[in-house]
C-alpha cells in the first residue's frame, strides 16, 4: 500500500461498471465507516462500459484489507486493488489561480511556474492561473510553496494510477 507523505494515507483503485449508482454505492461505505476520502478520481477507461475510481484514504494496514474485502463485494464492482507505489506511475493535477493585479507580480508567478516545471494554464490583467500535473507529494510541495504569492483559488483533481506493466 502506498504511503504518500502521511503516516496512514492509502490508495485503492476499482474497475467497475460504468452506470448510475455504482459510485454512490462505493463512497457510502465510507460513510458508514466513518473514513474520510482524502481525494477520489473517477473516469472512464478504454472501455466505455467500465469506470476506474481512484481513491485514497488515511487507515491502518489492517482495516484497508477489510475495507478491500467490503468493496469486493459490492454490486457492479469488477476489481479491487491496493495500490503499491513501485508498481504504478501516480499523478495529480493541480490549477493554482494568483491574483497578481500588475505586470511585475505575473511576472515572478510565470518565472515561479516555469522554476518548478508547472504551465501558465491562463493569463489576464489580474490573474495567473498555474497548472501542475506530478505525484502527490510534488503537487503538495508546489502549492506549500506557492503560498508566497497571492493565491486566490485551488483546485485538485485527486491522484490517479495506472500500472506500470
Amino acid at each position: 500500500m502506498t504511503e504518500t507523505g502521511k503516516d496512514g494515507l492509502k490508495t485503492v483503485s476499482l474497475l467497475v461498471e460504468n452506470k448510475p449508482g455504482v459510485l454512490f454505492r462505493v463512497v457510502s461505505h465510507f460513510k458508514r465507516r466513518n473514513y474520510n476520502i482524502e481525494s477520489i478520481a473517477v473516469g472512464p477507461t478504454e472501455d466505455k462500459t467500465v469506470s476506474r475510481i481512484v481513491i485514497t484514504m488515511v487507515a491502518d494496514r489492517r482495516s484497508m484489507n477489510s475495507f478491500v474485502r467490503l468493496l469486493r463485494r459490492t454490486i457492479d464492482v469488477l476489481d479491487v486493488k491496493t495500490v503499491e507505489e513501485d508498481e504504478v506511475v501516480a499523478r495529480e493535477l493541480a490549477l493554482v489561480k494568483i491574483s497578481a493585479r500588475d505586470r511585475d507580480a505575473r511576472e515572478q508567478a510565470i518565472a515561479y511556474a516555469k522554476s518548478r516545471g508547472a504551465k501558465v494554464a491562463e493569463l489576464t490583467e489580474t490573474t495567473v492561473v498555474l497548472e501542475v500535473s506530478d505525484t502527490f507529494e510534488r503537487v503538495e510541495d508546489f502549492i506549500n510553496s506557492a503560498s508566497g504569492f497571492n493565491v486566490s483559488g485551488i483546485s485538485r483533481t485527486g491522484v490517479t494510477v495506472i500500472e506500470k506493466q
